[in-house]
């Protein structure tokens, strides 16, 4: 296990990257938010990464939902794409400006997903020995019925691959979902110990999961300076004109 950790390379900038990560209806972008608002409070920058939202493949991403045209594989090399692109752009700038990073889904988003849907565990995980590796990776642990009530009982309907109807599962859409997420709550359990993810119990309120988080985030944030504020806007500029 220990030699798998070792493909990521373990940064040295002065930032911090936090990330989240959890099934679909595990509350993880709510706490993301809190602990966002929380960090910018006590006076650090941060910087927000949001998995898939890359402009470089958003339109193609877009595209290929909409015809049901994404293989596994081709799923796979688009979000390496998109994670490449913002690993370039929104991540390791603002961590060599010593801002903090945050990153709603990572790497083990794709570990989960693209393994489940039969991608080969090491291709994926080779496809993505660039990244950085995280100052703490959060996973929200939630049972799949809790998650499953949150789901359905918050949005209007459940989309074509996000339950991973493209798998054969099922025909009914909520029992496609279903299945698909409890693979995939599999797969997260067998990265805890592989990655060291830190495990939050998304049962337990808001409130309590909040404060888990930011116990663990301050001591993470040891020795670490606040970042001024121009610095990073002057940073966020010069990223912003590479794209161009």
């Amino acid at each position: 296990m220990s030699g798998v950790m070792k493909m990521y390379g373990k940064h040295r900038f002065p930032g911090r990257l936090f990330i989240v990560e959890g099934i679909d209806g595990s509350g993880k972008s709510t706490q993301l938010m809190l602990l966002q608002k929380w960090l910018e409070s006590e006076g650090y920058v941060v910087s927000f990464s949001e998995w898939n939202s890359s402009p470089l493949v958003k339109d193609v991403t877009k595209r290929g939902k909409k015809k049901q045209m994404l293989t596994a594989m081709t799923f796979s090399l688009i979000h390496a794409t998109d994670f490449a692109d913002r690993t370039e752009h929104d991540i390791i700038p603002p961590l060599k400006a010593g801002a903090m990073v945050l990153a709603d889904r990572y790497i083990y988003t794709a570990f989960a997903r693209d393994v489940v849907r039969g991608v080969s565990s090491k291709w994926v995980r080779d496809l993505y020995a660039f990244a950085v590796k995280p100052t703490v990776a959060f996973y929200f642990r939630t049972p799949l019925d809790v998650a499953m009530k949150r789901i359905l009982g918050g949005r209007d309907a459940i989309k074509y691959y996000e339950a991973g109807m493209d798998l054969g599962f099922s025909d009914d859409i909520e029992e496609s979902f279903r299945v698909f997420q409890g693979h995939i709550i599999d797969e997260y359990e067998k990265m805890v110990e592989e990655f060291g993810l830190v495990v939050i119990d998304a049962t337990r309120s808001i409130e309590e999961q909040q404060t888990q988080v930011r116990e663990i985030v301050t001591k993470a944030l040891e020795g670490t300076k606040k970042t001024r504020i121009r610095r990073w806007v002057d940073l966020a500029s010069l990223a912003m004109g590479s794209r161009k």
